[in-house]
């Protein structure tokens, strides 16, 4: 290859035409350089899709860069509790559960309401002091209508023969698995903190063990593959099945829905709060949930303007919300990492 010659002083020019175009305005990566940069822990799969698609356009437009970075709300807790003073992420999206622990080892902050305007389109019970509530996760069972007959309830699952070695599990870690738990020990047991009668449940009918796995994204996988038929969910991964050409319906139990409200909060000691604002304002404003409601996602929407589709409205409105169940977050958290080992003990034989 043959060598060009150039002098110091058209390096100079070339290195200032380098600088000056990396600072275009029409660019929206300069835009974002602007006001900084956040990242923003999201769970994995078809949250981490949705909010990647239309949040990063949206922040881009403000002039802030978003990084959405997957992972599952007890790893999220981990590690901003292994980092603290310099978080991991600058927003973290939890349910109760997780929000709970975030707010007693001092890891989120009250957000100021006033930032937010979008704020007073969310209804009051969705207007948390540690950050809005995105959407409300309505959990209940999913089943392949080709495999096996519509369950009634948790209880059919281990009864009734059709849906022997069909059936799949995941642990203690999992926000629907011990949500789903807890009203089954309601069911053989004392109560919710009962799960003495949901492990003895489990060694009752060792099949329902064959097919536990380490999370619901591996639980849709199977479901795809046909190893199994039914598995506890919340109506977005019914959702997502369906987006994909699966015949996949889902079952409010009869003994009733359990439910968690999904929140964004602020990380403490967050290097850009004005872009985690930012961020939860695009999350809970008409323009971004007018797309999460749609396939594959169909988050339920809590932005008070956004109609719900029909497909939304099959699974629960908002005059049912109140209706559903509620689980006492301070009990489970209070118990979790036994209930965690134990099940861990019990799966290993």
């Amino acid at each position: 290859m043959k060598d060009f010659p150039i002098s110091r002083r058209r390096f100079g020019q070339l290195l200032a035409g380098s600088a000056a175009a990396a600072m275009l305005p029409v660019s929206l990566r300069a835009m974002a350089a602007d006001k900084g940069r956040a990242v923003a822990a999201t769970f994995p799969g078809t949250w981490e899709d949705a909010y990647r698609t239309v949040l990063t356009p949206m922040l881009q437009k403000e002039g802030y860069g978003l990084t959405i970075a997957p992972a599952m709300a007890q790893d999220q807790l981990a590690k901003v509790m292994a980092s603290r003073g310099n978080p991991s992420y600058d927003a973290l999206l939890m349910s109760p559960g997780q929000m709970t622990v975030a707010v007693q080892n001092n890891l989120i902050q009250k957000i100021d309401p006033t930032r937010l305007k979008n704020w007073h389109l969310i209804a009051p019970d969705f207007q948390g002091e540690y950050g809005p509530t995105v959407t409300v996760e309505v959990n209940g069972i999913a089943y392949n209508p080709d495999l096996v007959p519509r369950p009634r309830g948790y209880k059919d699952l281990f009864e009734n023969p059709a849906y022997k070695g069909l059936v799949s599990w995941t642990g203690f870690a999992s926000n629907t698995a011990v949500m789903a738990y807890t009203e089954i020990a309601k069911l053989y047991g004392s109560g919710p903190e009962d799960m003495k009668a949901v492990f003895d449940l489990f060694r009752k009918y060792p099949e329902q063990l064959k097919n536990v796995v380490d999370s619901t994204n591996h639980q849709m996988t199977l479901f795809q593959q046909g190893e199994i038929a039914v598995f506890m969910c919340s109506t977005g991964n019914v959702a997502r099945l369906k987006s994909l050409g699966m015949n996949a319906e889902f079952v409010h139990p009869e003994s009733g829905s359990p439910a968690a409200p999904v929140n964004i909060h602020l990380a403490n000691g967050s290097r850009n709060a004005d872009a985690v604002y930012a961020y939860m304002d695009a999350a809970i404003s008409q323009a971004a949930q007018d797309r999460f409601k749609l396939p594959p996602a169909e988050m339920f929407p809590t932005n008070s303007e956004v109609a719900l589709t029909p497909e939304i409205a099959a699974y629960v409105t908002r005059e049912q919300l109140k209706t559903l169940v509620y689980p006492d977050w301070d009990s489970i958290n209070k118990n979790r990492d036994l209930w965690i080992r134990e099940f861990d003990t019990l799966v290993a034989g």
